[in-house]
């Protein structure tokens, strides 16, 4: 199968590993991966591409997918198709943020298996550019996703959180419109830090704005070198005609595009990141609300038997209504869509059966294996069983209940505050 590469140094490595020799040949084969930004492919025997995956470094992002714990830390789905994968193909990219947006691309075109079988439709994003007089670029979720109202749209991104960065980046090197009204005669908040060229202000033309909107479709459609080659000869234009000023500018975005700065995303991988095992890990989660007012979620975590409370965190919950498990799901879903943040050994929810059960099918939606435990409360809000993996409970009961105390307080905490204000 021929792979199409743009702004990228195309690689044909393919790894082959079959019987007793898979690790051997295999280990051999990753130490010729780069150390860079990139693509990678498992395919199978036939050629067809099982699962896309992007990284900051091709060679440890593939080793890591032959530790012996995959399946816990990537789920059944990753590793049920490493079993039916027999060689890797990889593209090399100038920058993360390339990677990202080849990835999305890529997924579109193949919609590989076992990246469609991880799909939640909560969590896939596109960039859509409306058809508008002064279009509009946004992000918009997939389940109210209209092709047909939008002049272009790309993805799908997996991770809400790594696009939401992307953006950014974006946005300084081409400027644009998303919430301002165009020729209101006053710049908005963004055209005054320089993230929208002035549509508000009138201090673009729709002809020079109607480019920009191309260069961002031509970045998106991952045509990195024509774009940099249409504005090398914009910029000898603009020379030509003694408009220093504009060639400059177009300068300044050739510079830009070709040293792409995205220290954000470096931190950033596909899978939340792994603790080392010798540290524990443990994230607790409650709801706080008044008859369904005022309704908050938390997450504090324990580590190494020690609050870590710089790693709180706190949601507003969107839904509506008294429906605790419901809103426990929703909590988690947002929670697994932060790929920044790091990976736990061990789930706690306040609650029964019910709210176990929440998390443990969302988690088996997403792919991935932790152990979900639930604290039971007694009439006084007091802690009466563990439910769950009973040896996990005897092992680190301290840990649990803490941290299950630690989310108590918090949400409580939150809600207050919350309430306070109105």
């Amino acid at each position: 199968m021929s792979l199409f590469c743009w702004g990228c140094k195309k690689s044909n490595l393919v790894v082959y590993y079959h019987g007793n020799t898979k690790m051997s040949t295999l280990t051999e084969q990753i130490k010729k991966l780069p150390d860079t930004p990139g693509v990678y492919f498992f395919k199978d025997t036939r050629g067809t591409i099982l699962y896309i995956g992007k990284a900051t470094s091709l060679r440890d992002r593939v080793r890591s997918y032959f530790s012996k714990d995959i399946l816990t830390t990537r789920g059944p789905i990753i590793a049920q198709m490493l079993d039916l994968a027999v060689k890797v193909d990889y593209e090399q990219t100038d920058s993360v943020l390339e990677a990202l947006i080849l990835e999305a691309e890529l997924i579109r075109k193949y919609q590989p298996k076992h990246n469609t079988d991880l799909k939640d439709d909560k969590t896939w994003n596109y960039v859509v550019i409306t058809k508008e007089e002064y279009p509009r670029v946004l992000l918009v979720r997939e389940r109210v996703l209209e092709p047909e109202k939008y002049a272009y749209f790309f993805g799908p991104f997996i991770h809400g959180g790594q696009l939401k960065e992307a953006m950014k980046i974006v946005r300084k090197i081409f400027s644009f419109r998303d919430t301002c009204t165009p020729n209101s005669g006053k710049p908005c908040f963004n055209a005054q830090i320089g993230l929208c060229p002035g549509v508000c202000s009138g201090a673009v033309s729709k002809k020079e704005y109607a480019k920009n909107i191309k260069n961002i479709a031509l970045f998106f459609q991952g045509k990195k070198k024509s774009l940099i080659g249409k504005l090398e000869r914009e910029m000898k234009t603009f020379a030509v005609k003694e408009e220093f000023e504009k060639a400059n500018e177009v300068k300044k975005t050739i510079f830009a595009l070709s040293h792409i700065q995205d220290v954000s995303l470096l931190k950033r991988n596909n899978h939340l990141t792994v603790k080392p095992p010798s540290e524990i890990r443990i994230e607790c989660y409650d709801v706080a609300h008044i008859s369904g007012a005022f309704m908050v979620g938390v997450m504090t975590v324990v580590e190494n038997g020690e609050p870590k409370k710089s790693e709180y965190r706190k949601f507003k919950i969107k839904g509506e209504g008294v429906n605790d498990t419901k809103n426990l799901g929703e909590m988690l879903s947002r929670r697994l869509e932060h790929s920044e943040w790091p990976f736990p050994k061990m789930i706690i929810v306040d609650g029964g059966l019910a709210q176990k059960n929440v998390a443990d099918r969302l988690l088996e939606k997403y792919g991935y294996t932790i152990p979900v435990l639930g604290v039971v409360k007694d009439e006084h809000h007091r802690p009466r069983n563990i439910i769950g993996d009973q040896k996990l409970a005897r092992l680190h009961e301290k840990e649990i209940l803490l941290g299950n105390s630690e989310a108590h307080r918090f949400a409580i905490a939150y809600h207050k505050k919350l309430r306070g204000k109105m």
